[in-house]
Parts: C-alpha cells; structure tokens; sequence
C-alpha cells in the first residue's frame, strides 16, 4: 500500500473521544531539532556543524537542498510560540543548536547564541508551555575534528553541559542529554548516509559508545551545575522481528537489535553492554575492551527516559540490495549497504508512511512491554519524545493542508500507547507520562532534504518568508487538547 492511500478517516471527527482517554496528568506536546527548523546559519557567530559540511557535498541531500535558511524558526521565533501556545501543548521539545552556542565546540558560551533561547524559553514559559531542551540532536560542531570517533568531543560535550545547565538551570523543566546516538552512529558512521559520512560498518561502535560517554558527563555536569529541571535522553527504540525462521535470520535479528535498541539502552539502563556473543561475537569484540570507569558514568540515575518510535524493524540476513534509509539515496549509491551482515524488509501488511516506513500502531505496545520486560525496575518514568509521519502534504486551491493519514496515524498510535500502559494492558508496569509529536513544523529532513514533511504546521519553503499553515492535523489535534 502507497503512502498516498487514503486515509480511513476514522479519527477525523473524534477529536472529543481521545482526548476523554487520555490519562489525567498524560502530557501532550510536539518536538523538532535546531538544525532541521532554526536557518540563521550564518546569524550571530554561529558555527558550521557537521551537517552544514555534509549538505555542501554533492549528491548528499536528495533534492540538493540544505538546512542555511530552513523553516527559519529565528527569524519567526514569535510566531512559532504562538502556534504553540493556540495548539494547546503541555510541553515544546526543542534542541539547543551546539554549534551556535559554542562555535568550536569548546570554550565560552556565544552571548548571541545565548540570546536567542533566552527569549525562546522567556516565551514558553510565560505561554505556559514546559520547555524539554535536548543539548544534542546531532549537529556535532565541525570544528571537533573526528566528531564522535574522537573520545575528546565527549570530553567537550561535558564541558557544554555544564556551562548550559549554569545558565538555564532555573528555568527548563526537563533536560535531553543527547538524540537518537543510534541513528548518529548507523547513519552518520557506519553507512554514510548521514554526516559525517563515514563508511566505517561494524567498526563505528566507537562513535556510538563516545556519545553515551558524552551522555553519562553531561548528566553529571547538569547536575554539578545544580540544575532544577529532571534529566534523561531519547533513544530511538523499534521493536526487531525476524524475517523468517531460518537460523540466520534470527541472527541477523538479534544483531540489529543489539545494535539499534539494545547497545544504547544496555549501559545507560543496567550499567552494561549488552553481551556479544554467537555468530557476530567477533565483529563486536570493540565491546569486551569498554573500561570499566567508561560504564561506571554513563550508568547515571535518571529521572526520565526518553523513546523516539516511529516503526517496527522486520530483518533478514545478508546485506541489501536497496540501503534501509527509504526516501534517500538508493543502495547502488551506498555500497557500504550490501557489506552489511543484515538487511531491513518490508511489512507489506501494513500502510507505509512518505518516507516508506510501515504505519503500524499494534507494535508500540510490543516495544514497550519489551522495554519493560527487559528493565523492569531500571526503567525510569517514559515519556514518547517523538512520533509522527511524513505524508506528501500540498495546499489546496483554498490553502488548507487536509492531512486525514496523519490525523488517523497520531490518534491510532495515542490509543495504542496509552491503552498498552493501562492496567490489563502488556506494559502496564511502564509510567508513559507524555508524547510528543513529531514534529510542529515542516523541516529540513536531513539526507531527504525537503522531500518529506512531518509538521503539524506546513512551510512553504518556496516563499523566502516561510508563511506557515496549520494543517487539519493541528486544528484536530487542538480539539483533543481542548477537550481533555
């Protein structure tokens, strides 16, 4: 089934209905990232990242765009709040921009920089809007030579921390260490797919285990600094099946999920790598030589734990033909894809999303009666920090954005989520506190460039102005607010 398929218009009109399910207390809020929305690349003495490097690279971004203008949050910072505070969010989940509040990586904060999220979190919270602020959604500082294969950046990172925490410690009420390093390390490291573009396969773990070191001291560095505000991370998390019974595909299942889900949650949850043994042990053998003192600070207790989900992972063994980042680039044009011991295959049973990805609500329950089952009393309170869908969104002749998918997708995942944790339900141990959408605005969807739209809210990156238009989703998702 297409992404174009028509929505079943289920939810439409039942605005009313889920917001009575929804728990009291249960938070509801939207979420982006700094590079994806922010623009003003050269404003202030920001500095280049990373992926400013990356987008200048012929053949990167898909449709050869980049990220230096974007939905051009700082020239429209107002404005944004306010559609905020008119949706009716409990919480704003953004991300501070590391290379615009520290150019270099290093030394003292950017007063510029400074300024900015100053008047962001001034404007949140006088709406009455919880800031959550992630320190890290991937936009490394180009100034760190070697990104997350140096250990030094993580050194940095600390650094960074700390000094933000002594700044906005009084007033951001939840903190993100760091976004998704699993999807840094596989796309950034392994394949290429993402900045930095490195090809490095299995030999990329160390970039992975330098950003939970960089995660551990920064949660130390937020705490010296004697911030009010509760502390975790987000982690990417899809619950992994086996394409098939065949032994070896239950081996390249068990490596992926090694790899995506449990290689990030193992030593921040438990205090340890998960351990690599079987078929794959030598391929990971980076993990028997982690120092003891390594895991020792990135075990730090935490007051919430954060789970991006988006889909299920259905995996067979032997590398791809066709590279599991769909929308982006094809396989022929990363070989490194076809080197790998797995592949990711398609759930035909279910819709797919723009990005290619299957709409499957049922399996959310499933990843966190797996996270509970797997951590039971080390998993902290959760939060769902960011789910939501790409559909190929366009106004129509009267200017409206009629996203009926995507109002069906939030609401269907919502249900799932919040029935999966109620008593009877099969995660009814987990304490799901909030979700948050993903994402407020239409934005820079990395290595897709502007081929894939997320938002709530429409951008016409056509118009130098960037006009915004709430779609239906966000005048459906106000209702269910209003009527809690």
């Amino acid at each position: 089934m297409s992404s174009n398929t028509p929505a079943s218009r289920a939810w439409q009109h039942r605005a009313s209905e889920l917001g009575d399910r929804l728990p009291t207390g249960f938070q509801i809020g939207t979420a982006t990232s700094a590079f994806q929305i922010e623009g003003g690349a050269r404003d202030g003495g920001r500095g280049e990242s990373s992926w400013d490097a990356f987008t200048r690279a012929p053949g990167r971004i898909l449709d050869g765009q980049n990220a230096s203008i974007g939905a051009d949050h700082v020239a429209n910072l107002t404005e944004d709040v306010t559609l905020l505070t008119e949706l009716g969010a409990d919480i704003y989940r953004f991300s501070f921009a590391w290379p615009r509040l520290q150019p270099d990586g290093r030394g003292s904060l950017n007063r510029s920089g400074l300024a900015f999220y100053d008047r962001l979190l001034d404007q949140l919270l006088g709406s009455g809007i919880s800031p959550m602020a992630t320190l890290y959604h991937w936009d490394t500082p180009l100034a760190l030579r070697g990104g997350w294969l140096n250990r030094d950046t993580a050194m940095r990172f600390g650094d960074y921390a700390h000094q933000m925490g002594e700044v906005f410690g009084d007033r951001i009420e939840r903190w993100v260490t760091i976004a998704d390093p699993a999807t840094v390390m596989f796309n950034g490291y392994a394949i290429g797919a993402h900045a930095p573009g490195e090809t490095l396969l299995l030999d990329a773990l160390p970039a992975g285990h330098h950003q939970l070191l960089a995660h551990g001291l920064a949660v130390q560095g937020l705490r010296a600094a004697d911030v009010s505000g509760r502390i975790g991370l987000a982690n990417v998390h899809s619950p992994v099946q086996s394409a098939t019974d065949r032994e070896a595909d239950r081996d390249a299942a068990a490596l992926y999920d090694l790899l995506h889900n449990r290689l990030f949650a193992d030593p921040v949850l438990l205090g340890r790598y998960p351990d690599p043994t079987g078929v794959f042990e030598n391929e990971l053998r980076y993990l028997h030589e982690i120092e003891p003192d390594d895991l020792r600070t990135i075990h730090q207790p935490l007051d919430f734990y954060g789970i991006d989900y988006f889909q299920p992972t259905r995996v067979a063994a032997g590398g791809a033909r066709q590279v599991s980042v769909p929308g982006e680039r094809p396989a022929e044009e990363r070989p490194m894809a076809s080197r790998l011991p797995f592949h990711v295959e398609a759930f035909r049973e279910h819709p797919v999303t723009g990005f290619g990805w299957p709409n499957a609500p049922e399996y959310l329950p499933v990843l966190l009666a797996e996270l509970h089952e797997r951590y039971q009393e080390a998993l902290p309170p959760v939060y769902l920090t960011a789910g939501g869908a790409s559909y190929p969104d366009r106004t129509d002749a009267h200017g409206a954005v009629t996203d009926l998918a995507r109002i069906d997708y939030l609401a269907e995942h919502l249900v799932a989520a919040v029935d999966a944790v109620a008593p009877g339900g099969p995660a009814e141990g987990v304490d799901l506190r909030g979700y948050l959408v993903w994402s407020l605005l239409d934005g820079f969807e990395w290595a897709a460039g502007y081929t894939q739209r997320f938002g709530l809210v429409y951008v016409d990156f056509t118009d130098p102005s960037r006009p915004r238009t709430p779609k239906l989703s966000y005048r459906w998702l106000q209702r269910v607010l209003s009527s809690r």
